[in-house]
Order: C-alpha cells, then sequence, then structure tokens
C-alpha cells in the first residue's frame, strides 16, 4: 500500500513538472503579413519585442502588400504589413482599418554589378521597363541585351516603383518575383539585368544606379530630393487591442526607431523633413 501511494506521488509530481513545461512553452502569439520590403523590419522588432516579453511572439509572413491588405481585411490576421495605402488597392475597402505609419522606405533601381551605366533619368527608367529601350548600348552602356526582372503583381514595392517612374506607362511583359531576395540574386548573376527594389535589401552583390542625377541615399529621400519612396503602414482591422496594440506601440517606441529602424536602411518616421498624402501632395514638416 505504501509503495503503491509513494508511485501515485511521483506520477502525480510527474504529471504537475509536465504541465508546467507546457504552460512554459506555451505563449500568447499574433501575426503580421504582407509587404516583402517591410518585413525584414517587423521580424527584428518582433524578435526584440519576444526577448523584452517572453511568451509573447510575432509572427511575420511576406506574400506582398495586396496579400498584407486582403488577409487584413478579412481579419484573418492581426496586422497587415503595406508598401501602399489600402486606398490604392483595389478591392480593399479601407473604411475599418487603421493605419500605423511606422517607417519610410526607398526604392532603387539596381543593375548586374558589370553594367556600366550609373544614371539614368526618369523617362529613360521608365522606356526600359515598358520595352521601348531594349539594349544598353542606348543609354552608353555596353552592347548587351536588357534584361528585365519585375515584382510580381500586388507587390508594394512594384505599385511604388509603377506610381513614381512609369506614370501610366505600360509595363512590359516580364520575369516576374514575388521575393526582393529572390530579384537581388537574379540581377547579380544575369548579365544585362535591371530591376529595383526596397534600400535596406541592397547590398554590395547589385550596382543602384541614379534618377535624374540624383542619388539614392535616405538624405535625399527625407527631403523628397529622390521621390521613389514610401510609407511603411502595418494595419489593423479597427483599433488595435491587447498583444497587437502593445506590438504596435513598441514598433512606434524611440528604442525601435532609434536602434533598429535606421540600422536596417528605413527612415525613421520623424527624421522626415517633408510629408506626402496619398495624392502625392509633399509638404514641409514644421520641426
Amino acid at each position: 500500500m505504501k509503495k503503491r501511494l509513494i508511485a501515485l506521488l511521483g506520477l502525480t509530481s510527474l504529471l504537475v513538472i509536465l504541465s508546467g513545461c507546457q504552460l512554459k512553452q506555451t505563449g500568447e502569439s499574433i501575426t503580421a503579413v504582407g509587404s516583402s520590403a517591410l518585413q525584414p523590419l517587423v521580424e527584428a522588432a518582433g524578435d526584440r519585442f519576444t526577448e523584452d516579453n517572453p511568451g509573447q511572439f510575432i509572427n511575420v509572413q511576406g506574400g506582398g502588400s495586396g496579400t498584407g491588405l486582403s488577409q487584413i481585411q478579412a481579419a484573418s490576421v492581426e496586422i497587415g504589413n503595406s508598401d501602399l495605402y489600402a486606398e490604392q488597392k483595389s478591392g480593399i475597402d479601407p473604411k475599418d482599418l487603421v493605419d500605423h505609419k511606422v517607417a519610410v522606405v526607398g526604392v532603387t533601381p539596381v543593375v548586374n554589378p558589370e553594367i556600366s551605366v550609373k544614371n539614368l533619368s526618369t523617362d529613360q527608367l521608365a522606356k526600359i521597363f515598358s520595352g521601348d529601350i531594349t539594349n544598353w548600348n542606348k543609354l552608353g552602356g555596353p552592347n548587351q541585351k536588357i534584361v528585365v526582372i519585375n515584382r510580381a503583381q500586388g507587390s508594394g514595392t512594384r505599385d511604388t516603383f509603377e506610381r513614381w517612374v512609369m506614370k501610366g506607362r505600360s509595363t512590359m511583359q516580364a520575369q516576374e518575383q514575388d521575393s526582393t531576395g529572390m530579384v537581388r540574386q537574379i540581377v547579380a548573376s544575369t548579365p544585362g539585368a535591371i530591376s529595383y527594389m526596397a534600400f535596406p535589401y541592397v547590398d554590395k552583390t547589385v550596382k543602384t544606379v541614379n534618377v535624374d542625377n540624383v542619388t539614392p541615399t535616405d538624405k535625399n529621400v527625407q527631403i523628397n530630393k529622390w521621390k521613389i519612396w514610401s510609407y511603411e503602414h502595418m494595419y489593423t482591422n479597427g483599433k488595435p487591442t491587447g498583444l497587437t496594440a502593445k506590438f504596435m506601440t513598441y514598433i512606434l517606441s524611440d528604442t525601435i526607431q532609434d536602434e533598429i529602424v535606421g540600422e536596417m536602411g528605413y527612415i525613421p518616421i520623424k527624421d522626415m523633413k517633408v510629408s506626402r498624402t496619398l495624392a502625392g501632395k509633399v509638404a514641409t514638416i514644421n520641426e
């Protein structure tokens, strides 16, 4: 009888220990989906958030701005990441969506490193992506066919590029990629290739190109001298509550804005010298 009691007590203790471990392994989580341009920042902020708040997790997925907006509209996720205003996306009803601008990102054309062209006018860039210019020798470069790599439909980066470069011109049929990382890899390894990407993705494997003799830098974005940029939006379906509200406050805190946003190649909202409306109207920010 005594041995049986000891065995039962031992089993009970083991169950308590296992239950305690299970509780430690479980936690609260939310999911943010959308813009691949914004994804690295949200992932980094999410990791830092979990370090500061053990047991609370931020699941981050890409898929493009269109996916983020449609998912948050359907309330399938807690946060929809977008390079675009919700109003810019067809099929999206913005009335229940709340916009949280968390950063600004520049978008730059990038070419294969072997291409010697250093500057393009906006018109030349548009003619490349419309298919009107097909060889680099028309632009002062080598006798090399231009290989256009585009982002997929639904990409906020693509919409930003088309809005400020194409300005209504049709884009040619070309290879399309969902992933900015894949775009970078293809441009780096394909002779004559050109595409575009958000500043944080640019590395030494590709070469940026000036546009209208303006260099793609944060400083030039801040004053709208470099015009190919967008706000980074994190949309919630209604006013955020609970963990979502806590994370939104966290990502807009000085800790993240000062220590992570700038370091990762984004521009903190507070560093912008101008604002730009949905309609494209630019105004100086009075400090």
